[in-house]
């Protein structure tokens, strides 16, 4: 029992901070790796406490068996979301406060894990259940959605809606390792289907970066959590519990560490090697490019429509000033990109390519800029230059909490005010979009003239 349970929890815990090292900006990302790890928890919550038979476990256990369900209905509800706006946003956590403040009320009156079954189990199930297909249906009807994320949606939350009917029968009546494991498979596959969305969204490739990741993660699961196995295998009861928390932590922190690997290692770097911040810039610049290797496509180009073409120079443009997600991008493989490698004599390489990117990329914005001589205005002529040369290639962050103009030159000031007094974010972000679809289409023309 215990060895399935850490089968599953080491499943659920590395998928979520895969999810979560993948880009800790998105909300979807985010939201998906706290409804795996939580889950994770509860699946080692439920193995302690079976091993101990603890009635004051299972009524902890009650409240986070809600967390997944949660936290799946807002990541569903952020995938059903038309486009980044604000009130989009707003009513989307409204309504997840309210699933929440549900499913808590029926956990209260639950009071337990353990049976008989009450109607606060019944609540905690429709709480969940009935947004999570509603979020679904709309996620499904969502126009330009992929087709694997789409299937992987909707098989998910059918599994999901059928996992949450497994946990709230009285577990008494069912092994609880089993009820928890049979929801792992579909917990599992909704994480697989927001990595799917987010590779999708950013361009990129994802089997070979997930395999790896995933086989080093059985690997080192498999030699720290072993042991622990073993252990409970021969131990006596008296040494039950404490090799069961031994097992958990173990995966856990060994995971983590696997997974985080870059991360930490930033961490380390800014402990050891304090004084030597050019020595850090360098390390985490090796790290980023080697991290974004597996996610590059072969023949990113081939087939891509114009849409498709336009959402990724709009996604480029807002990594302008992240080479380790330009390196995986796949504009990095456009033609003239070779030639001006070619041109200055630059080796073939990844991290030059994405420098290249970055550098057309700042040639085509300078190319939208007015020619009127000026080096700033606000007028409508103005609004697509502005748009995407001040935040992007300057760093103006008008919108950031505690945001101001300090260090800021006079004209990036001149821009920064307009942005903060007269330009609304949303006015701002269908300028950019409007933007990057100018550069597209000049990028797109370059590529197909190139094919004759």
């Amino acid at each position: 029992m215990a060895g399935l349970s850490a089968v599953v929890f080491a499943l659920s815990w590395w998928l979520g901070l895969y999810l979560l090292a993948r880009d800790p900006r998105k909300p979807v990302l985010v939201l998906a790796a706290a409804g795996l790890t939580s889950f994770a928890a509860v699946v080692a919550l439920d193995a302690v406490r079976v091993s101990t038979e603890s009635a004051a476990l299972g009524r902890i256990e009650i409240y986070l068996v809600a967390l997944p369900g949660i936290f799946w209905f807002a990541v569903l509800a952020e995938l059903s979301r038309p486009g980044e706006t604000g009130r989009g946003r707003v009513r989307e956590i409204v309504l997840v406060c309210a699933v929440a403040a549900v499913a808590f009320t029926g956990a209260a009156l639950a009071g337990s894990v353990s049976g008989p079954l009450r109607a606060g189990h019944w609540a905690m199930f429709a709480a969940v259940s009935v947004p999570s297909l509603g979020a679904m249906v709309t996620a499904v009807l969502r126009p330009a959605q992929p087709v694997p994320v789409v299937r992987f949606v909707l098989v998910a939350t059918l599994f999901f809606a059928l996992g949450n009917a497994i946990l709230v029968i009285p577990l008494g009546l069912l092994p609880s390792w089993l009820a928890l494991a049979s929801t792992g498979f579909d917990v599992a596959l909704l994480g697989v289907a927001v990595a799917l969305w987010d590779a999708f969204d950013e361009g990129q490739a994802l089997r070979a970066d997930m395999l790896r990741s995933f086989i080093a993660t059985a690997a080192i699961a498999t030699l720290f959590g072993g042991q622990a196995v073993i252990g409970l295998a021969v131990a006596g009861p008296s040494a039950t519990t404490a090799l069961t928390v031994l097992l958990f932590t173990s995966l856990a922190i060994a995971i983590t560490i696997n997974v985080l690997a870059d991360p930490l290692a930033g961490v380390l770097d800014r402990l050891v090697f304090s004084r030597s911040p050019a020595l850090r810039a360098e390390r985490a610049a090796l790290r980023s490019t080697e991290a974004a290797l597996p996610l590059r496509a072969h023949n990113p180009l081939d087939e891509l429509d114009d849409d498709t073409f336009a959402r990724l120079t709009r996604r480029a443009l807002g990594h302008y000033g992240d080479l380790s997600k330009l390196v995986a991008s796949p504009l990095t493989a456009l033609p003239a990109i070779d030639e001006r490698l070619a041109a200055r004599g630059a080796a073939d390489q990844p991290l030059e390519r994405a420098n290249e990117l970055k550098a057309l990329l700042a040639d085509r914005i300078a190319a939208l800029k007015p020619r009127d001589g000026g080096d700033f205005g606000t007028s409508e002529q103005w609004r697509h230059y502005n748009s995407l040369y001040f935040p992007y290639v300057v760093g103006v962050r008008a919108y950031a909490q505690n945001a101001t103009a300090a260090g800021l030159d006079p004209v990036a000031r001149q821009a920064w005010q307009w942005l903060v007094t007269e330009v609304p974010q949303r006015s701002l972000h269908n300028w950019q979009n409007a933007a990057a679809r100018v550069i597209a289409a000049d990028l797109r023309g370059g590529l197909l003239a190139q094919a004759r």
